[in-house]
């Protein structure tokens, strides 16, 4: 399934993106680098088996285990200590990276209700696009019964682009529905 994605990209994308920004050398052309899946766990503070809820969840997602990111300040508002685990990441490269990108797109964007696309203004200045996703529920490997609570994540797709308008027709090319608007 991966494979699909990467020989499309140097069949059809990178060539496409070499004559349009009229590249001299098709390594020019910007490629993914990563994609970061992570969930914020603000509960996890209160309940201790948030996190492992999460990480199961992030693991039938993604097919890799996830880090827990912990806080790095005291903020005494919100109940949090400097150490206190606050979310779960991965970091995906190469050919989970490109299976998982292939799963987001085509079968999990899909099954969001009311799905008008994804916003075309979630870059960051310098080609790397972030899209939050309201619940799990939405990629199949969730099982529906077995979760405890709906959970939003953030996936963050990292290109070499160096700026936006390249992250973006690059992201386009390989399949990511934007949006109408602006």
């Amino acid at each position: 399934m991966a494979a699909r994605v990467q020989e499309r990209y140097h069949a059809e994308v990178r060539p496409a993106l070499v004559k349009e920004f009229e590249y001299r050398n098709q390594m020019q052309a910007p490629h993914l680098k990563k994609i970061v899946v992570n969930i914020g766990l603000g509960e996890a503070i209160q309940n201790a088996k948030a996190l492992d809820a999460a990480s199961a969840d992030l693991t039938a997602i993604t097919g890799q285990k996830p880090v827990v990111t912990r806080a790095k300040k005291s903020i005494a508002n919100f109940k949090v200590r400097a150490g206190n685990p606050i979310g779960m990441m991965v970091t995906l490269r190469g050919e989970r990276m490109y299976e998982f990108f292939d799963r987001l797109v085509n079968i999990a964007l899909p099954r969001i209700r009311d799905f008008q696309g994804a916003p075309s203004n979630a870059f960051d200045g310098r080609g790397n696009y972030s899209l939050g996703v309201r619940e799990q529920l939405i990629f199949p490997e969730i099982d529906y019964d077995r979760i405890d609570r709906i959970r939003g994540l953030q996936v963050t797709m990292v290109t070499s682009a160096r700026t936006d308008e390249e992250g973006k027709r690059l992201l386009q090319l390989m399949g990511v529905p934007f949006s109408r608007e602006t």
